[in-house]
């Protein structure tokens, strides 16, 4: 509550005169009339004014929320989108490279291009097609590319018998087995059948000198090389590093 206003009225002073004096002028009586002093109260916001500020500020929360949850919805679609258009393009590379496989007939596997021959020739005949094609015949390093040559012999195969060139070969000195790199066999990664090799000489008198693989009902723990006169005729195996491009692996 405002304190009181205060009020001076009608307050006289007035001077007497003394007996026998001169009369002199005296200055008139002064009067205080209405002197009011009054305690100014600093202006009130209106009473509304506090209660519509609250709402204010929850109208500029809810609509930084709600433009948060439109901004994670837009990303959302994004992530989406490309995960979609990822998806899509993986689908179209393997859709090319069967395509490509089926117009050359490399098969690219690890790293490395692989081309199964349906044609037969001498061991020497077909590395040199190899060669033309920018290979050799194949390199068997490791156990898990013999077992995937060896799945795949099992549907190329028409009969028993028709097995495979590879490029192994002691025909520079008997019994030392070399790849086509000059390198030396190591025998932990062997894969012959049975007594093989045996070196025989009932088809050839200058013996078997290069191996073939295959085993159409499958091998037994991937064994399913044979030595053979370097003479015969069969199928073929050529090999050859994949080139790397920007978006795929590919065997042209």
């Amino acid at each position: 509550m405002p304190e009181a206003d205060v009020l001076y009225s009608d307050v006289k002073f007035t001077r007497a005169r003394e007996k026998g004096s001169e009369t002199t002028s005296l200055p008139p009586d002064t009067t205080y009339s209405e002197v009011k002093l009054s305690k100014t109260q600093p202006p009130t916001e209106p009473r509304g004014s506090q209660q519509s500020a609250v709402p204010n500020e929850r109208s500029k929360v809810t609509s930084e929320r709600v433009a948060l949850v439109l901004l994670s919805l837009l990303l959302a679609a994004a992530v989406i989108a490309l995960g979609v258009t990822i998806h899509e393009n993986a689908q179209t590379m393997k859709e090319l490279q069967k395509l490509k496989k089926n117009l050359t007939g490399w098969e690219q596997h690890g790293g490395q291009c692989y081309y199964f021959s349906t044609r037969r020739s001498s061991w020497e005949e077909s590395r040199s097609f190899c060669q033309s094609e920018g290979g050799d015949l194949v390199k068997i390093d490791s156990r898990e590319e013999q077992s995937f040559l060896e799945k795949t012999l099992r549907e190329k195969m028409d009969v028993a018998d028709d097995k495979f060139w590879i490029g192994l070969t002691d025909s520079k000195t008997e019994g030392e087995w070399l790849w086509v790199d000059d390198s030396p066999l190591n025998t932990r990664l062997s894969f012959w059948l049975n007594i093989e090799p045996d070196n025989w000489t009932g088809e050839d008198p200058d013996g078997e000198d290069c191996v073939r693989m295959g085993e159409k009902g499958g091998a037994t723990d991937l064994k399913c090389w044979f030595d053979k006169s370097c003479k015969a005729s069969q199928k073929y195996i050529c090999e050859k590093e994949a080139e790397t491009g920007e978006y795929m692996v590919s065997c042209v």
